[in-house]
């Protein structure tokens, strides 16, 4: 159910809402939130509430300004893990400078122009995610272990599947938050699972994602085990993705011409992402762990599509496209509106596809060359601003050197990544 700020203020004082949690993400699309007293919001949603730029990863591009946080009343949603009595709330926020200036490291906002570039043109992008995870074991003091939770593979039943409460857990949570999962089972790996969603606005399909992750964790942490989202935990066993799929719908009122068969527009998109997909691979593998999933375990690299199941990156359905590159750890803001612009200059410039499962080219086999595709990308310039697309591609550099420089390289993934991602 979408709410005006006037029906939030209403709920707020007829359900007994005491917290308000605004919640927004850094550049590296990791949630943040603070929380108001409910009393608060009447003022916050006129005039922000001040959070601090310097201690957020990539905020310190705002150089000293301050930023506030504006919720989004449509996204207001209450939080089914807290009490009932004294409930809290949650909204996500666009983030705005003092004088009402949209903050250009807003990931939020840039999907938002994203989507807006794409109605001009006569378009509408519906997203869906696929998205998995690997739960694991505890020790007795509750910390996580690399032991996996299971040791079932695909589509297996329980007592195998020792993930399945757990998973109708998240569902049963995500629908008391007015979010409807399509499906879940367990994936192929050893304690590996994955929860499907439907197709719906970009905004939304973002939104979704996080508060999906965000319910996959605090699910798992009351059922005493541990989730994961890197994208390879483990050396020798699947890793995790995420699958985004995406249809577009044509307005006839914006365009011209309508004559584009649907299948023609899809095929057009696709190369435009197939042309663009090295350029933005560090937004949708932004750690040095993501590209140790890529080509093990029928993950794809190679640069190809196809209409069948296979280890190509993109596959085109008979409405949608799917791209399975991705992993669980971008910002889903990023990631999904680099596709839609890649998308549209697909469409734009009428590119035609590769035969089919045809590759002459790969994707980044490393972070460090994924900055560098980014760095020479003039396609990245054009959307995003400069001292914003600096910033993110130093501190990948950053991780990156890092990373070579450390004797033992999977401790340092381990406890860069496993515990906190």
């Amino acid at each position: 159910m979408i709410y005006s700020k006037s029906e939030i203020l209403q709920y707020v004082d007829e359900n007994d809402v005491k917290f308000v949690k605004l919640t927004f993400c850094d550049l590296n699309g990791k949630m943040k939130n603070i929380s108001i007293l409910s009393s608060e919001l009447a003022v916050t949603f006129e005039r922000g509430a001040r959070i601090t730029a310097k201690k957020i990863r990539g905020f310190e591009t705002a150089e000293g300004k301050d930023l506030f946080l504006f919720p989004d009343a449509q996204t207001m949603t209450v939080l089914p893990w807290r009490p009932q009595q004294g409930r809290v709330i949650r909204m996500f926020c666009y983030i705005k400078y003092a004088d009402g200036t949209p903050f250009e490291g807003d990931s939020r906002y840039f999907l938002k122009k994203a989507m807006k570039k794409a109605v001009s043109m006569g378009y509408c992008f519906r997203f869906g995610t696929a998205s998995e995870f690997t739960l694991f074991k505890t020790d007795e003091n509750g910390m996580p272990t690399k032991n996996p939770h299971d040791l079932a593979g695909y589509c297996d039943i329980a007592p195998d599947d020792k993930g399945e409460n757990i998973r109708r857990d998240v569902c049963l949570t995500l629908e008391q938050m007015g979010i409807h999962p399509l499906s879940s089972r367990h994936q192929s790996g050893f304690g590996q699972h994955e929860i499907d969603f439907n197709p719906s606005s970009a905004l939304k399909a973002a939104d979704t994602f996080l508060s999906f992750k965000s319910a996959v964790k605090s699910v798992a942490e009351n059922h005493g085990v541990h989730a994961s989202f890197m994208p390879k935990p483990l050396r020798n066993d699947c890793g995790n993705g995420m699958h985004i799929s995406f249809n577009i719908i044509r307005d006839s009122d914006f365009l011209a011409d309508t004559s584009t068969e649907p299948e023609e527009l899809l095929n057009a998109s696709t190369a435009g992402i197939m042309k663009h997909i090295k350029e933005f691979s560090v937004f949708t593998n932004s750690i040095v762990n993501s590209y140790s999933r890529l080509a093990e375990f029928s993950e794809p690299r190679n640069i190809k599509w196809s209409h069948q199941e296979g280890e190509q990156i993109i596959r085109i359905c008979s409405e949608s496209v799917m791209l399975r590159a991705a992993d669980c750890v971008c910002n889903p803001y990023y990631a999904f509106g680099l596709v839609i612009y890649s998308a549209l200059d697909g469409i734009e410039k009428g590119l035609e596809l590769p035969p089919e499962n045809v590759s002459e080219d790969k994707l980044p086999e490393n972070l460090s060359e994924a900055v560098s595709y980014a760095e020479n990308s003039e396609f990245l310039k054009k959307y995003i601003p400069e001292k914003i697309l600096s910033y993110l591609l130093n501190s990948k550099q950053s991780e990156w050197r890092e990373y070579s420089s450390a004797y033992d390289k999977e401790n340092f993934e381990e406890q860069k990544y496993f515990y906190s991602l």
